[in-house]
């Protein structure tokens, strides 16, 4: 086979190999993988959430261990830094999601009213 046959060859399999997938296909895989990327999203604040809880776990452990006034003092901080994060996204959303927010937000306000209490 010469050389300038292999190359034709070559390029009519890939333009048969490319013409086989429609835009319509194209579209369809674009939304499954939007589809997926708000699902991952979705984890990707559900374990932060549960990071969030282990954290909130530790600070109140901490703090009822007699931890010194600067540690404290900076839980407090962070704790307030939280809640207005969850605060800005609370605006934003709706229904369930807003429902979590809040009760994250009451959660926060017994933690920050605690830290308070032993400063």
């Amino acid at each position: 086979m010469k050389l300038s046959e292999f190359k034709a060859q070559i390029k009519e399999e890939i333009i048969e190999i490319l013409s086989e997938e429609t835009a319509e296909d194209i579209q369809d895989k674009a939304k499954a993988q939007a589809e997926l990327n708000k699902e991952l999203e979705k984890t990707k604040d559900l374990m932060k959430e549960e990071d969030e809880d282990d954290m909130d776990k530790k600070a109140m452990s901490a703090a009822k261990k007699g931890d010194s006034v600067s540690r404290i003092a900076t839980k407090l901080q962070q704790t307030t830094k939280e809640m207005k994060q969850v605060v800005k996204k609370w605006k934003d959303s709706e229904g369930e999601e807003k429902a979590k927010l809040t009760d994250r937000l009451r959660e926060l306000t017994k933690i920050k009213k605690e830290l308070e209490s032993l400063l």
